[in-house]
C-alpha cells in the first residue's frame, strides 16, 4: 500500500467514528480518524456539567464496559471512557485536522488536509452536527454578547441573560444559570417546552417559571437583539426585555455544504443524505456516512446509542465488497 494510504479513513472522532476504527482494528484494516479537534470532540465542548440522557450501557462501544457513577454518565465520564477505548483498540488518529478537499483518484479517495494528502480506499464521513448552529438571523445577532454555545454558568453570574431554545439545551442552561446567579429569561418559539426534554429537567423548569424564578416568553420570536435589551414579538405583543448576554440555544443542523463537496446528494429541506439502510454506503461508490449526519436536521433521530453499530454495519459492507471483487473472474 502507498505511504499515508489507508483501507478507511474516517472524517469525525466522536462515537460514531470510533466504531468504525474499532471494527477495522479487529478486522486487520488499517484505518485513520481525522478530526479538526480532539477525540469526542463534541462531547468535550457539551456544558462542563452535562448529564447524558441515555443509560451508561446504552453508551458503551463494542462491549468495553462503561463506569459511571450514577445511572445516567456525566460529560467528564464519558470523556474518560472513550479516549480509554480509543487507546484499548490502539486507534489511529490525525486529530486538529481540517479536511479541505476530498476527490475521486484510481485508489478510492485524496483527501487534501491542513496537514497534507491521505489516500483511502474507502472513506466515511462521521462529522455529526454540533460544528453548526442554527442561526436566528436577526438584527444583532452577530454582536459579541450573543453565545450559540453554552458551558458554564459563573460567568454570567450577576447578569440578566436571555435564553432563546425550549429544548434541552436551553431548558438545561435556564436552570444552571439561575442556581448560579443568572437573572434568567426564557423565550420559545413554541406553546410549551419539548415534549422529550430530560424527564428531570423539564418538571424542574416548569417549576421555576411557575414560581416566577425563571421569566419565560412563549409562542415568541426574536426580532432584534440589542446591547443592552432583545425585542420579541409574542401572543400578547411585543416586548423589551432588559439583558446583558444572549444564549441563543435553538439547535444545530449538518454540514450540507461539505457533504456536497464530496458529491454526497441529499434532500435540500431536510437536509437528510442519500445512503443504503443496510449498508449506509452513499450515492458516491465505497463513500459511507455514519453517526448523526444520517438524520439531517432531524437531530433527535439517531444518537450514540443507536449509532455505535454503524461501524460494523460499514466494516461488514467494505469486507462484503473486498470478498466479491476477489472471488471476480
Amino acid at each position: 500500500m502507498r505511504e499515508n494510504s489507508y483501507d478507511i479513513v474516517v472524517i469525525g472522532a466522536g462515537p460514531a467514528g470510533l466504531s468504525v476504527g474499532i471494527e477495522a482494528s479487529k478486522n486487520n484494516l488499517s484505518c485513520l480518524i481525522v478530526d479538526r479537534g480532539s477525540v469526542v470532540n463534541t462531547i468535550r465542548r457539551y456544558p462542563t456539567y452535562a448529564v447524558f440522557f441515555s443509560t451508561a450501557e446504552l453508551l458503551e462501544l463494542d462491549r468495553i464496559p462503561f463506569p459511571a457513577i450514577n445511572k445516567q454518565p456525566t460529560r467528564h465520564e464519558a470523556l474518560k471512557y472513550y479516549n480509554k477505548v480509543a487507546d484499548y483498540f490502539n486507534l489511529n488518529f490525525s486529530l486538529y485536522t481540517n479536511v479541505e478537499g476530498i476527490a475521486r483518484n484510481e485508489f478510492g479517495f485524496t483527501l487534501t488536509t491542513s496537514k497534507g494528502e491521505i489516500l483511502a480506499k474507502n472513506l466515511v464521513v462521521a462529522i455529526g452536527y454540533y460544528e453548526k448552529h442554527n442561526y436566528l438571523n436577526v438584527p444583532g445577532e452577530s454582536l459579541s454578547n450573543v453565545q450559540h454555545f453554552y458551558t458554564e454558568p459563573f460567568a454570567y453570574a450577576r447578569q440578566k441573560v436571555t435564553v432563546v431554545g425550549g429544548s434541552n439545551s436551553a431548558g438545561e442552561a435556564a436552570l444552571d444559570l439561575f442556581r448560579n446567579g443568572a437573572e434568567v429569561t426564557l423565550v420559545h418559539r413554541g406553546s410549551e417546552l419539548y415534549p422529550r426534554m430530560k424527564y428531570w429537567v423539564k418538571p424542574d423548569l416548569e417549576n421555576r417559571i411557575k414560581e416566577g424564578s425563571i421569566k419565560a416568553y412563549f409562542n415568541a420570536t426574536v426580532a432584534e437583539i440589542k446591547a443592552d435589551k432583545v425585542l420579541i414579538n409574542a401572543a400578547d405583543g411585543k416586548h423589551e426585555i432588559p439583558t446583558d448576554h444572549v444564549l441563543a440555544l435553538i439547535g444545530y443542523h449538518p454540514d450540507v455544504e461539505f457533504l456536497k463537496d464530496a458529491g454526497v446528494e441529499f434532500d435540500t429541506e431536510t437536509y437528510i443524505p442519500s445512503f443504503n439502510l443496510e449498508t449506509l454506503e452513499s450515492n458516491v461508490p465505497n463513500l459511507y456516512l455514519a453517526g448523526t449526519v444520517l438524520a439531517g436536521k432531524n437531530t433527535g433521530k439517531i444518537f450514540i446509542e443507536n449509532s455505535r453499530h454503524h461501524g460494523k454495519q460499514i466494516v461488514d459492507a467494505i469486507w462484503a465488497l473486498s470478498k466479491k471483487a476477489i472471488s471476480s473472474p
